[in-house]
């Protein structure tokens, strides 16, 4: 059948979560690991997925180079600094990744818990996504910050991506040894990019990444951004042996852009887990039967699950994809 997790399986939806939440703050959470494992176990657990994705946030690396981030209400990740000059970018540091190994000692928990009855997902943000981050300073609509220095200071840009790689690589292998079995990496804000400033200015630093994952860990490599069908050939081009494919168009024409060269996850819309059960069911078979039992799908949504979704319909689908994708294989 079609293995099937989704990304922010632990979150503000579950009721579980939001408990602990009343007592620790999402930084808390992740600099805690026996918080961070409990959250990741009983999310994996309730919903019976197939793999279970440590719970931690996308901006930590930034804290260890130099960077002082926080969450503000309603509007998400602040970074009180944001990078704005090539100077700025040369002060940051890549000597303290080890300072992340909460994350590590979260994911050797979660592994200990299930030893060898569920894997689990370790996961970075990509270098575009991140440095995207730093220098907007926050959330952005046209990322006209980043994308400034992109073209004025290339230079610059290129030493944030190095650095941000030596980072989230360091990183993300201590995961692998601490017994992640997978990593994805996340180029949340990719989509924003046309292909040829991809080419020119991310790709080359994002393949030096994935490969490097690949020879230190040996662990395979998922790559996920969004509104990212334009950009799904160059982003092959990593090496990435899954590619994350957003909700914006069928799995079946993503997966024929590649090719039908290596595994594909998706992609159904997080919004749609809002519809009645029949309307969820309609479109998760859709998205199976375009995938039509061929090896190498993984069932996922097309980005995270948002935070008032119906728990039931998470379980629901996840049952159904079992059960579904088991069908056609019996009777193929």
């Amino acid at each position: 059948m079609t293995p099937v997790w989704f990304m922010r399986q632990a979150g503000r939806y579950m009721a579980e979560y939001r408990a602990v939440r009343k007592q620790h703050s999402l930084i808390e959470i992740c600099k805690k690991p026996t918080l961070a494992a409990e959250v990741t176990i009983t999310a994996a657990e309730a919903l019976d997925v197939d793999a279970a994705i440590i719970f931690a946030d996308l901006l930590l690396p930034l804290e260890v180079m130099g960077l002082d981030f926080h969450f503000s209400a309603g509007e998400g990740p602040v970074i009180a600094k944001p990078l704005r000059t090539p100077e700025d970018v040369a002060q940051l540091r890549t000597d303290r990744a080890a300072d992340l190994g909460y994350v590590a000692e979260a994911v050797k928990l979660v592994s200990d818990h299930f030893a060898d009855k569920l894997p689990v997902i370790g996961f970075c943000g990509a270098p575009f996504t991140l440095a995207s981050y730093m220098i907007e300073g926050g959330g952005s609509r046209n990322y006209l910050h980043a994308k400034r220095m992109m073209y004025n200071h290339p230079q610059a840009w290129d030493e944030l991506l190095g650095k941000l790689v030596d980072v989230t690589c360091a990183y993300s292998a201590e995961q692998v040894r601490a017994g992640a079995d997978v990593l994805q990496i996340f180029d949340s804000w990719v989509g924003c990019l046309s292909v040829d400033d991809y080419r020119r200015y991310v790709l080359p630093r994002t393949r030096e990444m994935v490969q490097r994952l690949q020879k230190t860990t040996g662990v395979p490599v998922i790559y996920f951004g969004t509104d990212s069908a334009t950009l799904l050939t160059a982003m092959q081009e990593t090496g990435a042996e899954v590619l994350g494919l957003d909700w914006r168009g069928n799995l079946d024409d993503g997966w024929k852009t590649l090719g039908w060269r290596g595994s594909v996850q998706g992609n159904l819309d997080p919004l749609c887990l809002f519809a009645e059960w029949k309307e969820v069911e309609l479109r998760a078979k859709r998205i199976l039967d375009l995938a039509a039992a061929r090896p190498g799908h993984i069932f996922n949504l097309g980005h995270g699950i948002l935070p008032e979704t119906p728990v039931e319909n998470v379980k629901a689908l996840a049952k159904f994809v079992h059960e579904y994708s088991a069908s056609q294989r019996a009777g193929k």
